[in-house]
């Protein structure tokens, strides 16, 4: 399942601690040039626009703001080793990307897609660019996006993701990966001549998780499998001398939501080696430069930036408890690899741009300063049938330490995945709850990034178990730390956290108010009306087919006559992760048994809810759900 921004969707409402901020500076697909003195960024320009920024590293001073049309959205900037940037970008509403290049003195169309594309990148030499196209999309590119409608003949045809090839010279767009392989990420080999890629063929949505890692030959297009992996895998780095490929393998639960080991092939072909096996850190980025791989990771409660030796040796040079962000990993290097860029954030601090050595990086924006906090936050750990686990507590920073509140706890999706630190801004889930005066819990249980893969694996088969009891517990260490009423607990999550929410519903009648979004309630009719599948077969070993009882034991159908707790539940129609029937199940379940419920299908939506007139109703009703069962009397 897709992780979901729960937190993101709840309602904003009048307060003194967020009400009259100021909006956020945002930096978005951070690059950095291969010489290691500029970035480009999507930042905000107008209150609804943002545009490419350039900025000189060495004081964080703008050098050049690219922006083609006040109604266009960007994508993808990316450098080529003589300091041009090339970028995707379309207007509203149109099914046409064009792909530009710009210089210094100003930006030219080079190609147009009918369809869309993303990741655009120079060749060594710089005479071509490669981009994913998807030409002639039915839909927007992942899982996530609203589906296409079920009707007619269904699953006979799909979008396909190709690699593409841009003749600069000419401005022509040559698709080159074959029609019915689907090519979720890629890396030029440094001879110019081919591209490593994860790819699967068929449906691109649905078979990622099955996906090889494959050399795609730049001529012909014609494709070599180099390994097929027993993990999933993300971000394919080629090592400067062409002869080894590294990649990110674990399991994980969702295409982009990257965590695991490092692990290396030979280029020509072999069995991956893992170079971090036993580290309690999770890799969430890779990069492999002139001075070596760089690796972003998450341990426990901090990002660190490391350097692996070719033995796999981890060498952290930086590290913090924050969020790191750039547009092609969480980190973007000078082409020698001893200078960085990165956007940064904590719950207390808004982003700003990191750069300079690896070792000792600079801010060098500073748009954001001047944004308050309402929020004071702590990590908290706690151990748990023997592990170690991680989350993160919230309070407003109006809080009467000597009068007990109310606190709702916030399950990330995934489950591969984990809350980190994300500046608390108004309009965000987090600040509407710290206004109403609640502490907010977002725990980190087994199944999670940070603690390294056999954490992260210690859910399989056991979903709603192991971790249902860790949350549980670090709900009673925050007790011993905060003043947390315990008879005022709320739940809320989506995806993943939406079945947890359904789940301990069934499970436990600590919680007195449950929200969930995207939530999954019967595993069984679950994997025969999904449009994902595959990303079970990892976590349960077989399909609901084969090992029917392992999906029964985990439904929260299966024990629906123990769920007690008032239950709001809210989903998109058009979602393909997890379909409305589910949560539609769950509901008929509680309004029969007469537990109070209350269900909202959202028209067009898919697996987020992104329309503002329906993101408003969400954040509205959660709230009021919350304050209807969990206000003092």
């Amino acid at each position: 399942m897709r992780r979901f921004a729960i937190a993101a969707l709840l309602v904003t409402i009048p307060s003194t601690a967020f009400a009259q901020q100021a909006p956020v500076h945002q930096y978005g697909a951070l690059a950095l040039s291969p010489k290691g003195d500029r970035t480009a960024s999507i930042e905000t320009v107008a209150p609804t626009h943002s545009a490419i920024v350039v900025r000189r590293v060495a004081d964080g001073g703008i050098a050049q703001t690219i922006d083609v049309c006040s109604t266009c959205s960007y994508g993808g900037p990316t450098f080529a080793s003589d300091g041009r940037i090339a970028f995707v970008t379309r207007k509203p509403d149109e099914p046409r990307a064009l792909v530009m290049v710009a210089d210094a003195g100003g930006a030219r169309q080079v190609a147009a897609i009918d369809g869309i594309a993303q990741a655009p990148r120079f060749s060594p030499d710089g005479k071509r660019l490669a981009l994913l196209a998807t030409f002639g999309a039915a839909k927007e590119a992942g899982a996530t996006q609203a589906g296409v409608r079920q009707v007619g003949e269904i699953g006979e045809t799909s979008d396909e993701q190709r690699l593409a090839i841009v003749d600069l010279a000419a401005g022509t767009v040559k698709p080159l990966s074959p029609a019915d392989r689907y090519i979720y990420e890629y890396d030029w080999t440094p001879d110019g001549r081919g591209f490593v890629v994860t790819s699967a063929l068929g449906n691109g949505d649905n078979n990622w998780w099955v996906a090889t890692l494959d050399a795609v030959d730049a001529t012909t297009g014609t494709v070599r499998t180099i390994a097929k992996p027993t993990t999933q895998l993300n971000m394919p780095r080629v090592s400067p001398d062409g002869r080894t490929v590294a990649y990110i393998g674990g399991l994980m639960s969702d295409f982009g939501a990257i965590g695991g080991d490092v692990w290396t092939v030979p280029i020509a072909g072999g069995v991956p080696v893992n170079r971090t096996a036993g580290a309690k850190a999770t890799v969430t980025s890779i990069d492999w430069t002139q001075g070596g791989l760089r690796a972003v990771r998450l341990r426990s409660d901090a990002a660190e930036i490391a350097t692996l030796d070719p033995l796999g040796k981890t060498t952290v040079t930086w590290s913090r408890p924050a969020s790191f962000a750039a547009g092609d990993g969480r980190v973007a290097y000078s082409a020698d690899g001893r200078t960085m860029a990165t956007a940064v954030q904590d719950f207390t601090h808004a982003p700003a741009i990191y750069a300079g050595p690896i070792a000792a990086p600079r801010q060098i924006t500073y748009d954001n300063d001047a944004l308050a906090s309402g929020v004071t936050a702590r990590s908290v750990t706690w151990r748990s049938d023997g592990f170690d686990v991680q989350g993160w507590l919230l309070a407003p920073k109006t809080a009467d330490p000597a009068r007990k509140a109310a606190m709702v706890t916030i399950v990330h999706g995934g489950p591969s995945s984990a809350s980190t630190p994300s500046y608390i801004a108004g309009g965000s889930g987090p600040a509407a709850l710290l206004d109403a005066g609640y502490y907010v819990f977002m725990p980190n249980p087994r199944g999670s990034f940070g603690q390294g893969e056999a954490f992260t694996a210690a859910n399989r088969r056991d979903f709603g178990g192991g971790d249902l009891r860790d949350i549980l517990a670090g709900i009673d260490a925050v007790e011993t730390i905060a003043p947390v009423d315990d008879a005022r607990l709320g739940l809320t999550g989506g995806s993943y956290g939406g079945f947890m929410s359904m789940w301990a519903n069934t499970q436990t009648n600590r919680f007195k108010a449950i929200v969930a979004g995207a939530g999954l309630s019967n595993w069984i009719s679950y994997y025969g009306t999904n449009g994902i599948d595959q990303w079970m077969i990892p976590f349960f070993g077989k399909s609901a087919y084969d090992d029917p009882e392992a999906y029964r034991a985990v439904s929260a159908i299966s024990f629906i006559k123990r769920a007690k707790t008032p239950t709001f539940i809210y989903v998109g129609e058009r979602d393909i992760e997890v379909p409305p029937t589910q949560s539609i199940e769950y509901w008929h379940a509680l309004k029969e048994l007469g537990v109070p419920t209350s269900l909202v299908i959202y028209p067009d939506e898919g697996h987020a809810i992104r329309a503002p007139a329906n993101a408003a109703d969400v954040r509205k009703r959660s709230i009021a759900w919350f304050d209807r069962y969990l206000k003092a009397q």
